[in-house]
């Protein structure tokens, strides 16, 4: 919004001192960041108290873990706080008519409503089971559906690949080393030296226009997998104070560096990979919810005093899968939302791992011989007798680790 404002006062011969800083997305983010932190832990502790006002509090099953029942009435639906702290920097300092803001405020909108509805069934209606999961999924497979279908179809979503003999054609003009902008459904494998995988080419007994034709068979669902994979692995993660919220601050920090780096022609240059015009914007939005989940995390950390419950897991996870999607980095999550890979297959495997030895051992086997003493993953190493906290410091540590990795993934190829 602002940004339009410095255009518009620019076009009509308007200087104000200073305004000109708007021009740069560094400063830009730097505001933003700044801005969505202040709003998080200043209006966070009054959205707090206002949430324990009307006895928003969360409703503890006994699962016999220490410290759990002393968690009873503490105030869910933090969620809002980051929504709040996210969207207003960036409607004040992106370009909003950006269509990859757009997609990105449509996914904190939608996912953030999913999950609002959830929290608001458990605790306003007393649904203990709150919103229906295949109403979950279908909300997430609808995110993915707007995601898919607008990265495949709007003529603003493109890349410019760089030529492969480019550091010949390199001289003075650094646009010499890409080819012309292109709509494409291709994206980047890490590691590998020819990096890029085209989600067409899956098409393969088809020739090359066919291909080009019909790659939304792939690509929309692969979308949909992702959105739905993702905004259900940060719900899962989210089960101890802290976890979901220092997690998703360092996989945001680094698609945001991801951000900047893919759209700025010179670095995408230098570090040999895609350019996606018009993608710089993305840094403004990914760095503001950074600001604004780091902010909450100053009330959600042990002993917490808030939960951001389905509002805010269920938004992160989406917001987190449909940047990776736009970055055209998706195939890099299993490694950089590692953390949340893990507690999902957790789950999943004391789920298979229990039926399979009910089915051939009987029940009472199966209860006694668990695959982990209780799952997710954060819950087993609670029954071992790790502390909470240690548990959260860990397992942000090893997403850092995680985070490097991705990062590496820029030169090691």
């Amino acid at each position: 919004m602002l940004y339009y404002l410095y255009e518009y006062l620019t076009a009509n011969g308007i200087h104000v001192p200073g305004l000109n800083l708007l021009r740069y997305i560094s400063f830009r983010a730097a505001v933003a960041v700044l801005l969505s932190l202040i709003i998080a832990m200043v209006y966070g502790k009054r959205i707090i108290n206002y949430l324990r006002k009307r006895q928003l509090g969360e409703l503890v099953r006994d699962l016999g873990l220490e410290g759990q029942k002393q968690k009873e009435g503490t105030p869910t639906m933090g969620g809002l706080i980051i929504i709040l702290a996210t969207l207003i920097p960036v409607l004040l300092f992106t370009k909003i008519l950006n269509i990859y803001i757009l997609l990105l405020i449509v996914s904190v909108l939608w996912m953030g409503a999913i999950g609002f509805i959830d929290d608001y069934l458990k605790k306003i209606k007393k649904n203990k089971d709150g919103l229906s999961g295949k109403f979950k999924i279908i909300g997430q497979v609808g995110l993915g559906l707007i995601v898919g279908v607008t990265m495949y179809y709007h003529s603003d979503i493109t890349v410019k690949r760089k030529y492969a003999d480019a550091q010949v054609l390199n001289r003075n003009n650094v646009e010499q080393n890409f080819m012309p902008t292109e709509k494409s459904t291709v994206s980047t494998v890490p590691f590998f030296k020819n990096n890029e995988f085209d989600y067409s080419k899956i098409l393969f007994w088809m020739d090359e226009e066919e291909q080009q034709e019909w790659a939304w068979i792939i690509f929309i669902p692969m979308v949909i997998f992702i959105v739905t994979a993702v905004s259900n692995g940060a719900n899962i993660t989210d089960g101890i104070d802290g976890l979901a919220a220092g997690t998703s601050a360092v996989i945001l920090l680094t698609l945001a560096f991801l951000a900047y780096v893919s759209g700025n022609i010179i670095f995408a240059d230098y570090l040999n990979i895609m350019f996606l015009p018009n993608m710089g914007e993305t840094t403004i939005f990914a760095v503001a919810m950074v600001g604004a989940v780091i902010g909450f995390f100053w009330y959600n950390t042990y002993p917490a005093q808030v939960f951001m419950g389905d509002t805010g897991s269920l938004m992160l996870g989406g917001v987190i899968a449909v940047l990776a999607i736009i970055l055209r980095k998706e195939l890099v999550i299993p490694v950089l939302c590692g953390i949340f890979l893990v507690e999902n297959i957790s789950v999943m495997l004391q789920v298979a791992v229990f039926k399979y030895r009910k089915k051939k051992y009987g029940l009472e086997y199966a209860q006694n011989n668990r695959l982990f003493k209780m799952s997710p993953l954060h819950h087993h190493y609670q029954m071992n007798g790790y502390h909470e906290s240690k548990i959260v410091n860990r397992m942000i540590i090893i997403g850092v680790m995680l985070a490097i990795i991705c990062l590496i993934t820029l030169k090691v190829r």
